[in-house]
């Protein structure tokens, strides 16, 4: 399919890029012009496909949930895309399901600093520089789970709904600024965050195969992030049909 180039001269950070949501948004951005910098752990598979997306990409490893490394991954960041970027997609996740008194305190703890202090760093280093500017748009992956209990989702269930929660604060305080901030919220997506849980073998879960696609989410990002400046998509909340 030729790209449109809507998000030509654009410039984009995704957190959790290496695989799933991340990656399907980083090539949709790619494809559409923008140039993106690829945020994860692993700077190997990162390079890996950096160079199948092509378009002006940037690999910069680091540990997400780290205060350190975010400040000096978004030190790099402004340097080498010479200030703050267009679009913060805050997508890096971590998902563990277990019954409550099973959920070990790393396990809990590891889910809150993934999916929620991760995005909060991110924010935190960014903003101010938005803010001078006076443009932006900060794009948060939330989940099902943002609203809705589920069982043996003790400590995700408590993350994405404190990660919604920063996104509806950030709404209210951005309001005016000229930087937007939207939630994408799908229901269960077909990554490679279910291969140790097997669903398909497990009552209750979904099946795979009836799971929506990253493709799916990464449209529903596109979409939030193309809309005219004076237009915010403040929440998309996306389930198979």
């Amino acid at each position: 399919m030729k790209p449109t180039d809507r998000l030509a001269g654009t410039t984009a950070v995704i957190t959790g890029a290496s695989r799933g949501i991340g990656l399907a948004i980083a090539r949709a951005f790619v494809d559409e012009g923008a140039r993106v910098a690829l945020i994860s752990r692993s700077e190997d598979t990162l390079r890996q496909h950096a160079q199948s997306l092509g378009g002006l990409v940037t690999v910069i490893a680091c540990d997400v949930t780290a205060a350190a490394a975010v400040a000096s991954a978004t030190d790099r960041i402004q340097h080498e895309l010479h200030g703050p970027p267009d679009i913060l997609v805050n997508n890096a996740g971590a998902f563990e399901v277990a019954p409550v008194e099973q959920t070990t305190p790393a396990m809990f703890s590891a889910a809150l600093d993934t999916n929620l202090v991760a995005p909060f760093l991110f924010v935190r280093e960014l903003l101010p520089s938005m803010r001078a500017r006076g443009r932006g748009h900060i794009v948060t992956i939330g989940s099902i789970a943002d609203r809705t209990v589920l069982p043996e989702n003790a400590a995700y269930a408590a993350s994405k709904h404190g990660v919604r929660a920063l996104h509806e604060i950030l709404r209210l305080e951005l309001r005016g600024s000229g930087i937007r901030a939207s939630l994408v919220s799908p229901g269960p997506v077909d990554t490679t965050l279910w291969d140790s849980i097997d669903p398909d073998n497990r009552p209750g879960f979904t099946p795979r195969a009836d799971m929506l696609r990253a493709a799916a989410v990464a449209d529903a990002v596109l979409y939030a992030v193309t809309q005219p400046a004076d237009v915010n998509v403040d929440e998309l909340r996306l389930s198979r049909s």
